[in-house]
């Protein structure tokens, strides 16, 4: 039945989006990339299509939606002082909004809203406040826009992330008080999660912490 679900993904050429396309084309699902440098797509693959276009354009975020079912988005620019994560994100939603997709499944960062007491003193008192004080209040926003949406959304907090192997061993789900967690998962796992959640409902209009 993958085969005939066509999956959107933007970030696709980051760090994790780039699990994200090479797992769902494993799993048999049809992939759009969504990329402003087609060139940074490196993977080859009948199923796998790729859009041009900025996640800031409406114009060509709208372009992208016939014919997909689910939206997955990684967007980000790391620690820079931008609102991308916030404003592209409202550039995806409308355009699902007014083309009649549904679900959609984004990443944010575990330490957002009643996350926060997660964090280990090192991010909560030093590297959020000082280093990540701009990509969280992006997060932030980004998560009040989703939330505000009627679309059928997902938000996938992760906590720090590596390049180390997919395991599919990890904990998610979890409360604020949760005691024993690494604080730290690998793209390959988060990316297996998020595609997990095209297909089912357990998460859906909840924000899911995941971490090792």
């Amino acid at each position: 039945m993958k085969a005939h679900i066509n999956l959107l993904v933007f970030g696709a050429t980051g760090a994790t989006g780039r699990y994200i396309v090479e797992q769902a084309l494993a799993q048999g699902y049809n992939v759009t990339a969504f990329a402003r440098a087609p060139t940074k797509v490196s993977i080859k693959h009948p199923n796998l299509k790729i859009h041009i276009g900025d996640v800031l354009d409406y114009a060509s975020v709208k372009n992208a939606m016939p014919g997909q079912d689910v939206v997955i988005s990684l967007i980000g620019d790391g620690e820079k002082r931008s609102t991308l994560r916030a404003d592209g994100t409202r550039q995806i939603m409308k355009a699902m909004e007014n083309t009649g997709i549904k679900r959609f499944i984004s990443t944010s960062t575990l330490g957002i809203g009643d996350s926060r007491p997660l964090l280990s003193p090192l991010y909560k008192y030093l590297l959020v406040p000082f280093i990540l004080k701009h990509a969280f209040a992006d997060h932030e926003q980004q998560e009040q826009y989703i939330e505000a949406s009627q679309l059928d959304w997902i938000i996938v907090r992760p906590s720090a992330l590596n390049n180390g192997l997919q395991t599919g061993s990890y904990r998610h789900g979890f409360t604020a008080t949760e005691k024993g967690l690494k604080l730290k998962i690998s793209r390959a796992d988060v990316a297996a999660f998020m595609l997990k959640q095209v297909a089912i409902d357990t998460y859906l209009h909840k924000k899911v912490g995941i971490s090792n």
